[in-house]
C-alpha cells in the first residue's frame, strides 16, 4: 500500500476501537442518505413519465394526420400514400366526438366516442391488450356500411331546373340579359319613387276555406281544464325501445367502455347503452331542424388502461356507427399511425409533412399531442432532482468538517511527517484519498439502499388516488445509467469538498505547527 493511501486509512480510524471514527461514519451516512434519496426520486419521477407515456400510447397512436376542415372524405387515398413512409407499421382512420351516454337512470357527460375500424385498429392501438372483459367480436355488424351524406352546401340547395343567365355579352357595348333585367328593375323603382307611389305588388290569393272548418266561439267538451300525465310516454308502436328485449339488444352494434365508466353507470357485458350527440346533430336543411342523434349500443368489452381519465371518459365503437352521428357521410376526423420506433415519431412526422405539403393537412406526434403533460413531468423530475441533490451537497459539508477536524487534530503529526521528508503532494493526495474513500463508501451504500427502496416500492405497491393522480399505484422505473450518474455526482462532490482541507494540510509548515503545540 502506498504511503498516501496508508496514511488516509489510518486517519479515518478511531483511536480507541481501531475502526472508523465517528466523524467519518457520519460523513459516510450523510452521503449514503443523499445518494439513496436522489436515486429513488429519479426512479419514481421517471416511472411517472414512463407510466403516463404507456397509458397515453395504449389508447392513442404515435402520429396523427388531421385536416383543416370538417370534411375528410379522401382519407383512403391519404392512407395509401402513407404506406410508403419508412418506419410506419400501422395506419387506421378514426372519428372522435364528445357525447353523452346513458344507462338506466344514470348519465355521464363529456364522454369521447371514438369510432375505429375493427380490422385496422389492432395494428395501431394497444387497446386489445387492455381489455379485461369481453372481446372485439361484434364491434361491427355484418350489414354495416358508411352512412349517406346528409349535409349539403349552399350550392347544392340551388334548383337544377333554373338556368343562370349569362353575366357577360359576347359583343362589346351590348348588355347581358341579366344586366338588362337588373337595370330595368332599377329604372321602374326610380320612376315609382318620383311619382310618389309605391311599386305595384302582385296580389296574393287567399287559400280556400274548408267548408267543414269550425267558426265562432269553439269550446272543447269538458272545458279547457285537463289533467296531464306525469310522464310523457309514447306507445311502443310510435316510439319503440330497442333495449326492451334481450333479443333486440343482441342485434345492436357493439361498444367498448372503460372500467371506471362501467362502474359509474352500473354496466355489464350485454347491457344496452344509449349514446346521444349533444351538439353535432342540429342541422338546418330544407326548412327543418334535425334533433341530436341518439343511438343504442351493446356493451361487448371493458378495457382497463390504468389511466382514470381514459377509463371514465373514452368509449370505442365501429367507425361507420360513429360517422352516423355527423352529417358528412363517409368522412373521418383524422388518420392515426403507429411507428416501429417511438423515438422516431418526430422524424416520421416531418416526412409526412413533406409528402402532404399542400396546406390543408397537419400532423402531430404523440409528444406534441400531450405536450403539456410530458413537459410538466419533465420539469417536475428536474426540479425534484435538483432539490434532493442538495442533500448530497449538505453531506459534502460534513466531509469538509470531518477533514478539517482531522487536520487540526493531526497537525503535530503532519508537521513531523513533513520534517521527516513527506512532500506536499503526498499529504495532498492522502487527504484526497480520504475524501474519495468517504464518497465511494457513501455512494455504494446509498445506491444499494436506493435499489432496495425501489424494489420495495415495486413489490409492495404504494396506492394512489386515481381521481387525483390518474393512476392507481406509485410507479417506479429503475435505469442503471441514472444510478451511475447519481454515483458519479456524489463522488465528484465529495472530492471537491476535500480539496480545501487537503490543500490546507499540504501547505502546513512544520515550524508553525510545533510553535502552536507549545
Amino acid at each position: 500500500m502506498a504511503f498516501p493511501l496508508e496514511l488516509a486509512v489510518r486517519y479515518m480510524r478511531s483511536k480507541k476501537s481501531g475502526f472508523v471514527s465517528v466523524g467519518t461514519a457520519f460523513a459516510v451516512i450523510g452521503v449514503a442518505l443523499g445518494v439513496a434519496a436522489l436515486a429513488t426520486v429519479i426512479s419514481v419521477t421517471g416511472g411517472f413519465r414512463a407510466e403516463f407515456r404507456e397509458k397515453v400510447l395504449g389508447v392513442n397512436a404515435h402520429v396523427l394526420i388531421l385536416k383543416y376542415s370538417s370534411d375528410f372524405r379522401e382519407y383512403r387515398t391519404v392512407m395509401e400514400q402513407m404506406e410508403s413512409v419508412p418506419g410506419v407499421v400501422g395506419i387506421a382512420p378514426f372519428v372522435i366526438d364528445p357525447m353523452m351516454v346513458t344507462h338506466g337512470g344514470k348519465t355521464a357527460t363529456g364522454v369521447l366516442l371514438k369510432g375505429v375500424d375493427p380490422e385496422l385498429m389492432p395494428k395501431v392501438l394497444d387497446l386489445p391488450r387492455h381489455i379485461v372483459e369481453g372481446d372485439l367480436k361484434g364491434l361491427r355488424l355484418a350489414s354495416a356500411k358508411p352512412p349517406e351524406r346528409r349535409r349539403r352546401s349552399v350550392l347544392d340547395d340551388l334548383p337544377d331546373e333554373v338556368p343562370l343567365p349569362p353575366v357577360t355579352s359576347a359583343e362589346p357595348g351590348v348588355k347581358a340579359p341579366l344586366l338588362e333585367q337588373i337595370q330595368k328593375s332599377i329604372d321602374e323603382a326610380e320612376a315609382a319613387s318620383d311619382a310618389g307611389t309605391p311599386p305595384p305588388e302582385a296580389p296574393v290569393a287567399a287559400p280556400p276555406l274548408d267548408p267543414d272548418a269550425p267558426f265562432g266561439n269553439v269550446e272543447p267538451d269538458g272545458g279547457y281544464q285537463s289533467d296531464l300525465p306525469d310522464e310523457d310516454l309514447l306507445p311502443a308502436d310510435v316510439d319503440p325501445d330497442p333495449c326492451a328485449s334481450p333479443e333486440a339488444v343482441k342485434l345492436l352494434p357493439g361498444i367498448i367502455v372503460g372500467k371506471t365508466l362501467k362502474e359509474n353507470l352500473g354496466l355489464e357485458l350485454g347491457s344496452c347503452l344509449q349514446v346521444t350527440s349533444p351538439t353535432i346533430g342540429y342541422v338546418y336543411s330544407k326548412g327543418a331542424i334535425r334533433a341530436p342523434v341518439a343511438k343504442q349500443f351493446r356493451v361487448i368489452a371493458v378495457f382497463d388502461a390504468g389511466f382514470d381519465q381514459y377509463d371514465s371518459k373514452l368509449v370505442y365503437t365501429d367507425l361507420f356507427e360513429a360517422q352516423a352521428f355527423g352529417d358528412s357521410g363517409d368522412s373521418v376526423t383524422g388518420i392515426e399511425m403507429k411507428v416501429a420506433n417511438i423515438d422516431d415519431a418526430r422524424a416520421i412526422t416531418r416526412l409526412v409533412d413533406e409528402q402532404l405539403a399542400d396546406g390543408i393537412y397537419h400532423t402531430m406526434d404523440w409528444e406534441e399531442l400531450n405536450h403539456g403533460l410530458f413537459t410538466a413531468l419533465r420539469i417536475q423530475q428536474i426540479l425534484m432532482s435538483l432539490v434532493l441533490a442538495l442533500i448530497i451537497v449538505v453531506a459534502a459539508f460534513t466531509v469538509i468538517a470531518t477533514l478539517i477536524m482531522v487536520v487540526l487534530d493531526k497537525k503535530k503529526e503532519i508537521a513531523v511527517l513533513k520534517a521527516m521528508g513527506a512532500t506536499n503532494s503526498a499529504l495532498l493526495r492522502s487527504f484526497l484519498y480520504q475524501g474519495g474513500i468517504i464518497g465511494l463508501a457513501g455512494t455504494a451504500i446509498g445506491l444499494g439502499l436506493g435499489v432496495l427502496v425501489c424494489r420495495g416500492l415495486l413489490v409492495y405497491s404504494f396506492p394512489l388516488d386515481p381521481k387525483v393522480y390518474f393512476i392507481s399505484k406509485l410507479p417506479v422505473q429503475v435505469h442503471p445509467h441514472e444510478f451511475v450518474m447519481v454515483g458519479l455526482f456524489a463522488v465528484l462532490v465529495c472530492l471537491m469538498a476535500t480539496v480545501w482541507p487537503a490543500m490546507y494540510a499540504a501547505r502546513l509548515r512544520p515550524a508553525e505547527a510545533f510553535r502552536e503545540q507549545q
